[in-house]
């Protein structure tokens, strides 16, 4: 029998959904960078390693810490402007069958050819415009993994105004180069990616890059990451109430959104 971690506990004791009364209290988009610099090795320890963070006991306490306002999760890959494929589409999170069954539908897709360019500022626009139909969720977070700078299509600073338009967080997890025959250059190079991510992509208000040392290192990167965008203080700004009856609360803690079109010939599943 699977077991409960400890603030999944708080679900009525069991895998019964919450009340249909139940707010969003965060949409988070992850994003997952499959051009032509990630090899089928690389491919393969992204997709498991962002499943098995999602599946780690600390994440799920985050998860479940409030009940009564769940998160919903979309995961999509991305590399040259015409690239964007949704691995797992939207879900609710309110109980650990619905991380295994979103987890589930990640790991399922195989790899499909892509192209070897980098289109970043895309790909930001991709998930922006899925966030954007998450109305009535009280905070959005686009979590964007990247291992090279954007060579083609808009460019990522040029989509940022966008996201502080639409009052959406943009993080970042930024992936360094995986062979240590290279030494100490590995630092240098990722503390340099972690810079043009810094400056070009995350925005918000506590926006933050996170950095993995190598598709090996994505695991623990994406952990370190999740759980503090998941942590209940993250989103003290957006006033998350307590109680979705709370004496007080807003009716809507998020302003009106720019609606972003999707991007035409973006791949689907």
């Amino acid at each position: 029998m699977m077991r409960l971690f400890p603030a999944a506990c708080l679900l009525a004791g069991s895998f019964l959904p919450v009340s249909a009364a139940a707010q969003c209290r965060l949409a988070l988009a992850l994003a997952l960078d499959v051009s032509g610099s990630v090899d089928a090795t690389e491919y393969a320890l992204q997709q498991q390693a962002l499943a098995a963070a999602l599946m780690r006991p600390e994440v799920q306490d985050m998860f479940f810490a409030l009940p009564q306002a769940p998160v919903r999760l979309m995961a999509y890959e991305w590399s040259g402007p015409s690239h964007q494929r949704i691995l797992a589409p939207w879900r609710e999170i309110s109980t650990q069958n619905d991380l295994l069954n979103f987890t589930g539908e990640l790991t399922d897709k195989l790899r499909r050819p892509a192209p070897p360019s980098t289109a970043l500022g895309t790909a930001m626009a991709f998930g922006l415009a899925a966030l954007a139909q998450q109305t009535d969720c009280q905070a959005t977070t686009l979590d964007i993994s990247g291992d090279g700078k954007a060579n083609t299509g808009p460019l990522p600073q040029d989509i940022k105004p966008l996201a502080l338009a639409q009052n959406t967080t943009v993080n970042a997890l930024v992936i360094g180069a995986d062979n240590p025959a290279s030494g100490d250059i590995r630092y240098f190079e990722i503390g340099e990616l972690i810079s043009y991510f810094k400056a070009n992509v995350i925005s918000g208000s506590g926006a933050f890059a996170e950095a993995a040392l190598g598709f090996s290192d994505y695991e623990e990167a994406m952990t370190r990451k999740l759980l503090r965008e998941l942590s209940p203080g993250f989103f003290s700004k957006n006033q998350v109430p307590t109680s979705p009856k709370e004496k007080g609360a807003p009716s809507s803690a998020r302003p009106a959104r720019i609606a972003l079109p999707l991007i035409p010939g973006s791949a689907q599943p």
